[in-house]
């Protein structure tokens, strides 16, 4: 049984919990999260000796809300179905102030009838901002679900958006 750890961390856009398994960053939520697990699954908060996961990942946050970062380089244990494995991997790969619509990632995954399937799986991404379901809008480009609450999916696309134009 791999041995899960919590810890908790604060960010410009409220406490962050992370949630580490095995050396492995497992889940990032934020308070009041849509479809954030129980407290009791994240396992022992701030263990010692505390994983060094916490620590880059800790360091990657602060970088990207300080704008020096653009792309995370941790270790990940996304768990879920396969589709939403599909899915969560897809979206690492939109890039930074950048946004794609349902219908877009469901033709990048080679599934194009199933933009609703792709909002459901990317509503339950277990590892927010760093597995970047923010940059996901609706067809029209309009905002819609997002497990965070749309007004932090707006502040994370203009925060992105002003990255890039200053950059």
């Amino acid at each position: 049984m791999p041995t899960r750890s919590h810890t908790i961390t604060d960010s410009p856009y409220g406490p962050l919990t992370l949630v580490a398994t095995d050396g492995r960053l497992c889940g990032l939520y934020m308070e009041q999260q849509r479809h954030r697990p129980p407290q009791e699954t994240f396992g022992e908060p701030d263990p010692h000796p505390r994983p060094e996961i916490f620590a880059r990942t800790e360091e990657q946050l602060q970088e990207y809300f300080a704008g020096g970062r653009t792309e995370f380089d941790l270790p990940l244990a996304l768990a879920g179905t396969e589709f939403q494995r599909t899915v969560w991997h897809a979206l690492l790969e939109i890039p930074y102030g950048e946004t794609v619509s349902y219908g877009r990632l469901a033709d990048r995954i080679g599934r194009p009838a199933a933009s609703r399937a792709v909002g459901l799986a990317n509503g339950r991404n277990p590892i927010g901002i760093i597995v970047p379901c923010h940059r996901v809008v609706g067809a029209t480009g309009a905002l819609t679900g997002y497990g965070g609450g749309l007004p932090r999916k707006r502040r994370l696309l203009d925060f992105e958006q002003a990255g890039i134009m200053t950059s």
